[in-house]
């Protein structure tokens, strides 16, 4: 079985999960475990690369958005050192643009 990626959480992201009710932040660190541990750089419908965003947080080119219903997870990938880095979790309110979730 292939090795897959390790993920980690941006200390911003502890604050942005202590926001959310224990069931919602159970959904999504397993949908984010599901998604994200292979293949997180593949674009499919749930996850796609935001180009042109410049967050307000460091990080590694490209930026990636997955989706998990009013949720968006945005992370990075660094492939060299098989991390997948958690930046940001976002309620995405459906008048809202990414941008200004962020």
């Amino acid at each position: 079985m292939a090795k897959g990626m390790r993920i980690e959480y941006a200390e911003s992201v502890k604050e942005d999960l202590a926001q959310l009710r224990a069931y919602e932040r159970s959904c999504l660190l397993d949908r984010i475990e599901a998604q994200l541990t292979y293949q997180p750089a593949k674009p499919t419908r749930h996850k796609k690369m935001i180009i042109g965003l410049v967050p307000p947080w460091g990080h590694i080119e490209t930026v990636w958005e997955l989706r998990i219903g009013v949720f968006r997870v945005f992370y990075d990938v660094d492939e060299e050192q098989a991390i997948v880095s958690i930046r940001a979790i976002r309620r995405k309110p459906p008048h809202k643009t990414t941008e200004e979730i962020i």
